[in-house]
């Protein structure tokens, strides 16, 4: 039985150029700065993003976290949304190993936070609160069904912050998804950010890594960040090479991703007793509920399981599945089936 994994972009396996790469990638020691590999990966991002200089770093958890070290102390605070991945899927981090406060406001639909509400959020001057150090957006919006931030909503919110001298931090774990929904430049997306961290082992279908990029001054902080949270390695230009390709390689075809997402929700559409909106669906990210008293949550995703398709259940009738490099057409028809024949058992 062929098995179809929708439980996450992140289950991409390494395309042969990107092992070629691995193979072959020139090494030296990082922590010295002497991997060649490594600072072409790096030159390579901060040219992509506008920026003076990247980092690289082994997940988009520590990416983000290192992010939040370098602009706060501890007993600062942090604007974020409320269904944000820094908040609610990143172990508190922030909080447990920066000792920095998140102050949430509330995630629109589309992703975005109000600016009025991040205004009301912002500390005046009083020894009782934290002082606000800093505000994070996220591009594209994995709770807020993969919708993508548009550059002009980005350049409202920096212009906000800036006015109030607080930076601003972009979670683009799937930058590259919200570049190729939007038809945009990835600079035009980050133009006015402080700092931005994005991800290579999710559509980009690297096996690991994440960069993050900012001003020269910020990635040497960064860098003694990243080093106190254990993230200092050595020869990791093997881990830099299938990144260099994914980059080069893997941008454009992420359209196709969205193009399979949009085929599978109209396919669930069209299913009795699932619910969901297909223009709620932005990139490679697919929400859809069951309706109440049908079926349980984990009852479908083991009888999925059965059929061979992998999911993740988000709430007790909740489901997510994400579209990914190595999910084709065939797959999302064998996905519908499969969701088909369940349903139609319980009616």
């Amino acid at each position: 039985m062929r098995i179809v994994d929708l439980r996450s972009d992140t289950v991409t396996l390494p395309t042969e150029e990107m092992r070629d790469a691995m193979r072959s990638a020139e090494l030296g020691d990082d922590v010295f700065r002497e991997d060649p590999t490594i600072n072409r990966l790096q030159d390579i991002s901060a040219e992509l993003m506008g920026k003076e200089a990247a980092l690289l770093v082994s997940s988009g958890t520590m990416g983000n976290l290192v992010c939040v070290l370098t602009h706060c102390e501890r007993g600062e605070e942090v604007i974020i949304g409320d269904k944000s991945h820094m908040f609610l899927n990143e172990c508190g981090s922030m909080s447990a190993v920066g000792g920095v406060h998140p102050h949430t406001v509330l995630n629109q639909p589309d992703g975005t936070i109000r600016l009025e509400d991040i205004k009301a959020a912002i500390r005046g001057d009083n020894d009782h609160w934290p002082r606000t150090r800093l505000i994070c957006l996220e591009n594209t919006h994995n709770r807020c069904y993969g919708a993508p931030l548009q550059p002009e909503y980005v350049a409202s919110v920096c212009e906000m912050a800036h006015e109030r001298g607080l930076p601003v931090h972009l979670d683009g774990a799937r930058i590259f998804n919200a570049v190729v929904a939007l038809d945009v430049d990835v600079k035009d997306l980050v133009r006015h950010v402080d700092s931005v961290s994005f991800c290579l082992s999710k559509g980009l279908s690297a096996p690991v890594g994440s960069v993050v990029c900012g001003t020269r001054e910020f990635i040497a902080e960064a860098r003694r960040n990243r080093k106190l949270l254990g993230g200092g390695m050595r020869q990791a230009g093997i881990v830099a090479a299938p990144g260099i390709v994914a980059l080069g390689k893997m941008v454009k075809r992420l359209a196709d991703d969205h193009e399979n997402a949009r085929r599978l929700a109209e396919g669930i559409a069209g299913i009795s007793g699932l619910l969901i909106d297909p223009d709620k669906v932005y990139t490679n990210i697919v929400y859809f509920e069951i309706e109440n008293g049908r079926i349980g949550a984990d009852e479908l995703v083991a009888r999925l399981a059965d059929k061979g398709i992998r999911t993740l259940s988000t709430g007790p009738r909740r489901f997510r599945m994400v579209t990914h490099y190595g999910v084709g057409s065939d797959d999302i028809e064998q996905t519908l089936k499969a969701l088909k024949s369940i349903m139609e058992q319980e009616v």
